[in-house]
């Protein structure tokens, strides 16, 4: 999980308040770490679902 994209959207949907538990080391490996991996959400299958069967493009 010590992912910058994990890391960045944690941060930015704290709406009041965001609490971080970990050392420096650990952050500073995350943030250094811009490798992605798939995440298997269904989220193609449901905007599909929500569109009717529209196909969604795909970078």
């Amino acid at each position: 999980m010590l992912q910058r994209n994990l890391i960045y959207t944690g941060l930015t949907r704290g709406r009041n308040l965001v609490v971080m538990i970990g050392t420096q080391k650990a952050l500073a490996i995350g943030v250094n770490n811009a490798r992605t991996r798939k995440r298997f959400t269904a989220l193609e299958e449901r905007l599909r679902r929500e569109n009717g069967g529209v196909q969604i493009e795909q970078e």
